[in-house]
């Protein structure tokens, strides 16, 4: 060890008393992250392992533990003075705020402060064997986070699902249109997760959710057109629009501009502002046979204007004109 001792207390190393190279020679061999404090001055001994949980500290062979960890030092004090009066402690995932490169950070660490007893039984200094956990409990509580993010949207999903469901069944004429139009509100809210980030926020882009719902209708080239820019919806508003989408081109494909050969559709969406709130998006057809409004208003259509008006915070409109239907989001007070 390059260090000169005979400053200290110790004395040289000749003169060190056998438990203490003893106690030395077996902390040097291991490969797990050690360091030694002796005697109530709390000088510092350490192996290479122990150099990392260090950073960008100074050299800490031969100074005092205290003086090591002085930022620390209210919180893993009363621990090492245990020690030094005979009381061993594990403690897991313990949170300090340390100084290891000129700012304090928040790290976490698994220890052990062990006694350290030389022959008649004296307690002449302690064993700090540690492991730095701070990478394991931030996954953990990036875990946790993801966990109950998922938890509520599984409840939210369902929700929606039972409610889907419920109105399908109710507003159907037979089984056979109960099964087909229930399927299609399935399909197109399990094709929207696919485009949901699992994170902090989830959300989805507006280009994504407009491929998805048309996707499974193989449409030619040129009859639907979508324009827009890149807007991300939060999770709420993502799957609604992706309900709204679904029924719209079911609708045109049974009904109107996508049931001949000749009629189009273009989808365009804009963001007036800087927030979701702000987004608007137009729905139009030309082309298909001409539209009459209906007698009573079916589920799909509920669906498409007060569901989705209640998700975007805004108004949601269908409107029946003869040259073809046309279909809006938007904000309450920004009238088309």
């Amino acid at each position: 060890m390059d260090f000169n001792w005979a400053s200290t207390s110790l004395g040289p190393i000749e003169e060190w008393p056998p438990i203490l190279k003893t106690t030395l020679a077996l902390m040097l061999r291991s490969t797990f992250p050690k360091a030694l404090v002796w005697g109530a001055e709390f000088i510092t001994f350490h192996n290479d392992a122990f150099r990392p949980i260090l950073g960008e500290k100074p050299p800490a062979i031969g100074r005092p533990f205290n003086e090591i960890w002085v930022e620390a030092w209210d919180e893993i004090g009363p621990i090492a003075l245990d020690a030094l009066g005979g009381k061993s402690t594990f403690i897991e995932n313990f949170p300090l705020v340390v100084d290891r490169d000129g700012a304090g950070e928040q790290a976490y660490f698994t220890f052990c402060y062990s006694p350290v007893l030389d022959a008649d039984g004296t307690i002449v200094g302690f064993m700090d064997t540690v492991i730095e956990t701070t990478q394991t409990v931030l996954a953990q509580r990036q875990a946790d986070v993801l966990n109950a993010e998922l938890g509520h949207r599984i409840r939210n999903i369902l929700a929606m699902v039972g409610s889907i469901a419920s109105q399908t069944l109710r507003s159907s004429a037979d089984l056979a249109e109960a099964e087909s139009s229930l399927g299609h509100r399935l399909r197109a809210l399990a094709g929207v997760q696919d485009a949901l980030r699992t994170g902090g926020v989830t959300e989805a882009e507006v280009h994504g959710i407009v491929a998805t719902a048309l996707a499974p209708h193989g449409l030619e080239d040129g009859r639907v057109t979508a324009e827009g820019p890149n807007v991300r919806l939060p999770e709420e508003k993502a799957l609604a629009l992706t309900l709204a989408l679904n029924e719209l081109v079911t609708n045109a494909i049974k009904y109107g501009a996508l049931s001949n050969r000749s009629g189009t559709v273009d989808i365009s969406w804009e963001l007036a502002g800087t927030e979701d709130q702000d987004f608007r998006l137009f729905w139009r057809e030309r082309g298909g046979p001409r539209v009459t409004a209906p007698h009573k208003a079916g589920f799909g259509s509920r669906l498409i204007q007060r569901h989705v008006a209640e998700a975007f915070g805004g108004k949601a409109q269908i409107t029946f004109a003869a040259e073809g239907i046309t279909y809006e989001i938007g904000p309450r007070n920004n009238e088309s």
